[in-house]
């Protein structure tokens, strides 16, 4: 690669509105008073708010420049593992934003949200079809609240045959949210170590499971970006000891109207609809984790759930085997109107979504894998994972390869994780980005291994292009600024 993709530019030291204002510059005109003034007390308000004064261009300019900074998916490529940074169409926000459905008060009754619920109610339909669950539930507000609701229904569920367990078995290639929303409902996680493959062995799970374990936590595609090809078996085994098979729907870009999730044997699955229903994540919410499942578990699921009688909408509280509200109002209603957007764009090329991400993993996989350690060399999912392995011998740790990708323009992968594979560099490149990105990317990455054999110093001094250089990451862990 003869040149890095991120150049230096104009990129100026910014100071605060408050340093570049001015005494009586201003970007706004208040229209002339057509009433008397009438001043608050001054003991309540005391000298008012420290406001700076500014003019428009000053205020234009500093937050253009500010955003300038930024590193987005509207900017650039995020091969960012498990996260799944996908695009979020614009049409998406386009519909969540009409003023009928943004507007709309949560404490509406039926008659007057009819569309509202409507949406809902579909919505819950299409993923049923989509996993082949037939039973919804849109309240959680994201992934990790979605494993807690499936873990609260796994206690309901065994409670309800008066069977309650105290284990849950965990592969050491699930999410690591995972144990804890079991530790949340009073379960003791299970270690359970997959094989040389990367996969769960049927007769590891079958020495592990008993009478006293209510079931299984298994990502599929698992965080190796694998997918779990003994997953059937092993859901027969655990069945049979009267378990569940929960299944970790993060990773569902790779398969959605590839795999139906209930032939699987999976008993309760939570999807983030960020990952495979492209909806924007990040930054604190909000978010969104439907929770769908058998019949078997439908009673349990939280209320309200959405139904019709008499030809109208309804919301239904009448579920007394209900493990009762997982979250104020129906979930993150804006969310869903994302998804539900975006399903309904997308109709019978959800397959092709998940095929196209499959396929660029793979192709990226293919294409660095004589060049970057390999821990797995099989055909992988919607992602892959790499290691520093052969860059050890020059110093270089799969950190400096992080950093020295934001000077070739893009957002470094998930890097040290999954936790199983030593120094692993996981690359997701989702199904948007075209060949040439990709290629972009392995270009990149290429130069960057050749510049560890060549010019290992390079990369220790790695980030050089962007405004904030290398974080002391050591200090910050040890002795964290925590005052805010």
């Amino acid at each position: 690669m003869k040149a890095t993709v991120g150049t230096t530019g104009l990129v100026l030291n910014e100071p605060l509105l408050w340093e570049m204002g001015k005494k009586g510059r201003m970007g706004f005109s208040l229209p002339r008073r057509d009433v008397d003034p009438a001043p608050m007390d001054s003991s309540l308000t005391g000298d008012g708010p420290d406001f700076p004064h500014l003019s428009e261009v000053d205020i234009v300019r500093h937050y253009t420049r500010l955003s300038t900074w930024n590193f987005g998916v509207d900017s650039g490529m995020y091969p960012l593992g498990s996260c799944t940074m996908k695009y979020n169409p614009k049409t998406n926000e386009r519909q969540a934003a009409l003023p009928g459905l943004a507007q709309a008060h949560p404490l509406l009754p039926p008659q007057l949200a009819q569309g509202a619920l409507k949406i809902m109610y579909d919505l819950e339909r299409l993923l049923a079809e989509v996993t082949g669950l037939p039973a919804v539930s849109l309240q959680p507000a994201a992934g990790a609240q979605g494993e807690l609701t499936g873990m609260l229904l796994f206690y309901a569920f065994h409670k309800s045959k008066n069977q309650q367990r105290s284990k849950i078995l965990i592969p050491d290639t699930a999410h690591g949210t995972n144990p804890a929303s079991a530790a949340l409902c009073g379960y003791k996680s299970i270690p359970v170590q997959s094989n040389a493959q990367g996969i769960l062995d049927p007769e590891t799970v079958a020495g592990l499971m008993d009478e006293d374990t209510a079931g299984i936590m298994i990502t599929n595609p698992n965080t190796l970006g694998l997918f779990e090809d003994n997953i059937r078996e092993v859901a027969e085994i655990v069945h049979a000891k009267g378990g569940l098979v929960y299944a970790d729907g993060a990773n569902m870009n790779a398969v959605m109207g590839i795999v139906n999730v209930a032939d699987l044997g999976c008993d309760v699955l939570h999807l983030n609809l960020h990952k495979t229903f492209s909806t924007p994540h990040g930054g604190g919410g909000p978010g969104s984790g439907p929770v769908c499942v058998t019949p078997e578990i439908a009673p349990f699921l939280p209320v309200p759930r959405v139904e019709i009688k008499d030809d109208q909408y309804q919301l239904s509280y009448d579920r007394p085997d209900s493990i009762g509200k997982i979250h104020a109002f129906y979930g993150n209603f804006g969310i869903q109107i994302r998804a539900y957007a975006y399903i309904l764009s997308m109709g019978p090329d959800l397959k092709k979504a998940s095929q196209f991400a499959v396929l660029s993993a793979n192709y990226i996989k293919e294409r660095l894998k004589g060049i970057y350690h390999l821990p797995f060399d099989r055909p992988c999912m919607h992602e892959c994972v790499f290691t520093d392995k052969n860059l050890q011998q020059h110093q270089v740790t799969t950190l400096d390869v992080a950093k020295r990708l934001i000077d070739y323009g893009f957002h470094p992968p998930t890097i040290y994780f999954p936790l199983v594979v030593q120094g692993a560099i996981m690359v997701e490149p989702t199904e948007t980005e075209s060949k040439e990105n990709l290629d972009r990317l392995v270009e990149a990455m290429t130069a960057i291994a050749r510049e560890a054999e060549e010019q290992p110093e390079r990369l220790k001094d790695a980030p050089v292009v962007p405004k904030v250089r290398r974080l002391d990451e050591t200090t910050a862990a040890r002795k964290p600024c925590l005052a805010g």
